[in-house]
């Protein structure tokens, strides 16, 4: 098993997220390009959801869930399967690709360690997700040496199990640990316009796309976690495809 040293202040590091039909269309090849990124110095900590593997759990329990500004609707009889589904499934096969690449990983969620504290975002209105109000970095810089791969479910104070947007949890996590760049990997190569793929832009921009419904759906969380590490000063966001190619999204520079 290679490992990878990461033990200077100054590393560079790297929060990928992983999301979407993508992550059950990901080759070893992906995988191996993580270890290039280790190899080349980064440290790289990976968050994840799991859309596609809960969609099929939920539909075996016939449960029916809706989206509603991005987020899944995540009803009381849904938030056990979301969470088995990403903790005890989705997780441990990304752990499992990261180890067969020589990448020792291990996985988490919000209830290790306090990683992620969540309250309810709006229960009426979305049910048992949550919005994270405070990572613990201690326990990512513990794991020297170890891919951390973190299922975004979050815990309350007592104790209640909730969904989080990952596009979300990547931000915060990002912010807390004070990241050098921030990849959205997903199953569309970045931002498009009338069908072509912006390669660079800014929150102003992105600002009007939403409100013309340019930009809609999941792709909005994705855009205003973006954003959000913009001004938590992460240098380097973008959206991209599993050939890491799409949207650098940059901090806008006012010109007095």
């Amino acid at each position: 098993m290679t490992m990878y040293r990461s033990t200077q202040a100054t590393e560079h590091k790297t929060v990928i997220k992983l999301g979407g039909s993508l992550l059950e269309r990901l080759t070893p090849d992906f995988f191996k390009g993580i270890h290039q990124m280790i190899e080349s110095g980064k440290k790289v900590i990976i968050v994840h959801g799991g859309g596609p593997a809960i969609n099929r759990k939920l539909k075996e329990a016939q449960i029916e869930t809706t989206v509603v500004n991005g987020l899944r609707v995540t009803p009381a009889e849904a938030i056990e399967i979301v969470q088995t589904t990403l903790i005890g499934s989705v997780n441990p096969w990304i752990v499992h690709q990261l180890e067969q690449a020589a990448i020792q990983a291990v996985g988490l969620n919000g209830f290790d360690g306090g990683l992620m504290k969540a309250s309810f975002l709006d229960q009426a209105t979305y049910g048992y997700v949550g919005k994270i109000d405070d990572v613990n970095p201690a326990l990512l810089a513990l794991l020297e040496g170890t891919v951390p791969v973190i299922s975004c479910i979050g815990r309350t104070n007592d104790g209640q199990a909730l969904n989080i947007n990952a596009d979300t949890a990547a931000e915060k996590i990002a912010a807390a640990i004070g990241a050098d760049e921030l990849l959205f990997v997903t199953d569309t190569p970045g931002i498009k316009v009338n069908g072509e793929t912006v390669t660079t832009t800014h929150p102003h921009e992105i600002n009007g796309w939403i409100s013309d419904g340019t930009i809609y759906g999941g792709m909005i969380p994705k855009v205003q976690a973006a954003a959000g590490c913009l001004e938590a000063d992460i240098p380097t966001v973008r959206i991209v495809n599993e050939m890491l190619e799409g949207t650098t999204i940059l901090k806008e520079v006012v010109v007095k």
